[in-house]
């Protein structure tokens, strides 16, 4: 089944959005980063982030927090490993 192109009027950056979902992103990140180089430019969304510490030094309890707030399925039966892999790729 082939993906319709273009991601919409609500995608500030197409090109950008396409890019990132060809990488294999989902169409929720792929918009976020894309309208975030749109309004601050590509240069400042590479340089934003790395604030939060690597989602291995977190506990079960704060991952859990963290994918229900990001609605991820599955997560009350998730253990550690697989919250972070399902945190890492929403």
């Amino acid at each position: 089944m082939a993906r319709r192109r273009g991601p919409g009027p609500s995608v500030k950056d197409p090109e950008l959005y396409e890019e990132l979902r060809d990488e294999g992103n989902s169409k929720e990140k792929s918009a976020r980063i894309a309208n975030a180089a749109a309004a601050r430019g590509r240069s400042a969304v590479g340089r934003k982030g790395g604030e939060a510490g690597s989602y291995e030094d977190w506990t079960v309890a704060d991952l859990r927090k963290r994918a229900a707030e990001l609605d991820v399925p599955g997560r009350s039966k998730m253990r550690k490993a697989a919250l972070v892999d399902a945190l890492r790729n929403h």
